[in-house]
């Protein structure tokens, strides 16, 4: 047989191969993972394979010189690369080499390009290397050598089960919920009544969310079926009505009533929502490389493998759209601490507040990049913008723990954010804070209605110009008209959502901007 990497590659599904699959789902009455599906797949071809090789090696004996062979018997030769070749005659050895008696017998091989005979010793008394070695070789034999669907699984288990999951996806025959598989022949009926009971158990509970099988023991049975291709139906028929959205993360389905989902969950607020903007990002230092990364946006880069390994805690500091919003901003770290999913946009998730374990409703939306739900608790522990807040991993994986360090509030000048005649100015004023924050990103807001308006009016305007505007006037109560790109970056969020990258690009070979060294930019005197 081949061996496992070549086996594995020259695996394809066939037609045969799905109707087996239809066939297992039919006898069986259940749904099946395409990794179950693909387990019997493979141990279904090596039985073939065996069989095959059954059928080809029958009657055939591997060669020993110190055994006796007939007229027409098969022989295997493994010194021979595992040659097979028909004995068309016999007659005594000549002893010239004063060996005992033996036997000559010439063998045919059909397989060759053209057919050969040779000849070959047989019931040779005289010890010899090959016979020595037979009781080794049959272990060895190619109708010996198997593979077990553990080997092959753990050789290429992904690499297969993706061919047979793109193979299942071509038949319509085949259903597929929640990663698992069934015959569409043989779903169950489940009719609107069972729908609007369904509606109306999410609407008692608020929305929800509720397991599938939890639901089923309301509704009652779909008949005497099995319990898991009941809940596969039903999951079925909730998936098709857009009444019903499914929230629960990796390895669990619950369902929640999308009319009771908090509008921000299906509709990302304008002040969350980045629209991309082209920008040379070689023409950073080395500085502002790690000050991108420190600040760790959001939007800064792309989701890579590095990040799909789980993160027990982190850190992040709050910008503006997510203090006003309630959000948690889902950048490289976070997104290795929140619970994921295979094809839900929402999930579900419960938040926990580290300071007094008042748990709160939240949202994962790691398409739009943030967690929805954290506005009440913000504003219960009055934190600003430019707080650190802490986000760690519960022991129940379906919450999250949000923290920060408190302590007795204290006077501190800050910059308050005031708005006048439509456009952004800031004065420093003195405001009470209880919470541990990074000060380059700090900011307050008296009139948030005013600031909403500059964000809207300020929507349009180019990065390079919002930023030459914030920078004059956050340079008037600076004496050294120097200012921190981080403080650049948290202001130009007030009315315009951008990562810190294009901020920078802006003011770089631009004469109007000037960089001074350590992050720190002012208006050029040119």
């Amino acid at each position: 047989m081949l061996p496992v990497y070549h086996w594995t590659h020259q695996f394809e599904v066939s037609n045969d191969d799905l109707d087996y699959i239809s066939g297992q789902l039919l006898e069986r009455e259940i749904p099946l993972s395409a990794e179950e599906l693909t387990r019997a797949l493979i141990d279904r071809r090596l039985a073939e394979e065996s069989a095959a090789l059954e059928a080809r090696y029958e009657d055939v004996r591997l060669y020993d010189p110190a055994q006796q062979y007939e007229v027409d018997q098969k022989i295997m030769f493994p010194a021979l690369d595992y040659q097979i070749g028909t004995v068309v005659s016999r007659r005594d050895g000549t002893n010239i080499f004063a060996y005992s008696d033996y036997t000559v017998i010439t063998v045919r091989f059909d397989d060759t390009a053209e057919a050969v005979e040779r000849k070959f010793a047989a019931i040779l008394t005289t010890p010899h290397k090959l016979s020595a070695q037979n009781g080794d070789s049959a272990d060895h034999a190619p109708w010996q050598t198997k593979f077990t669907v553990e080997q092959i699984l753990e050789n290429a288990g992904e690499m297969l089960t993706s061919k047979v999951q793109n193979a299942l996806l071509q038949n319509d025959d085949l259903i597929s919920v929640a990663s698992m598989w069934f015959a569409r022949s043989l779903m169950l009926d489940v009719n609107e009544g069972h729908l609007n009971l369904a509606e109306a158990i999410l609407d008692i509970s608020e929305g929800g969310p509720i397991s599938t099988e939890e639901m089923l023991n309301q509704i009652g049975s779909l008949g005497k079926s099995s319990r898991e291709l009941q809940v596969f139906c039903l999951n079925d028929a909730l998936n098709r009505d857009n009444r019903f959205d499914e929230v629960g993360p990796l390895n669990a389905i619950w369902w929640y009533l999308r009319r009771l989902e908090p509008p921000e969950v299906l509709t990302p607020p304008p002040m969350l929502v980045y629209n991309a903007i082209d920008y040379n990002r070689n023409l950073f230092t080395s500085e502002m490389r790690e000050l991108e990364l420190e600040i760790d946006d959001e939007w800064s880069d792309p989701l890579d493998e590095e990040m799909l390994t789980q993160l027990d805690e982190t850190e992040i500091t709050l910008n503006y759209p997510h203090r006003r919003v309630g959000t948690l901003p889902l950048n490289a770290r976070m997104r290795r601490v929140f619970p994921t999913a295979l094809r839900t946009p929402r999930i579900y998730v419960t938040l926990v507040d580290g300071q007094d374990q008042e748990e709160y409703v939240g949202w994962v939306l790691r398409g739009e990049r943030f967690v929805y739900g954290l506005g009440a608790l913000y504003r219960k522990h009055r934190l600003p913008v430019g707080a650190h807040v802490t986000i760690k991993r519960d022991a129940d994986p379906s919450k999250i723990v949000v923290d920060f360090q408190a302590y007795r509030p204290r006077t501190e000048w800050i910059r308050i954010i005031t708005p006048k005649d439509g456009n952004i100015t800031f004065e420093d004023q003195k405001r009470a804070i209880g919470a541990n924050y990074d000060e380059l990103m700090l900011f307050g807001a008296d009139d948030l209605a005013a600031v909403d308006g500059l964000f809207s009016q300020h929507q349009r305007k180019g990065i390079t110009t919002l930023v030459k505007t914030l920078l004059t006037e956050l340079s008037r109560a600076t004496p050294h008209t120097a200012i921190h790109g981080k403080t650049l970056y948290s202001a130009v969020n007030i009315t315009r959502r951008c990562p810190p990258g294009p901020i920078f690009a802006a003011m770089i070979d631009n004469p109007d901007f000037e960089y001074v060294g350590n992050n720190y930019w002012k208006l050029s005197e040119i």
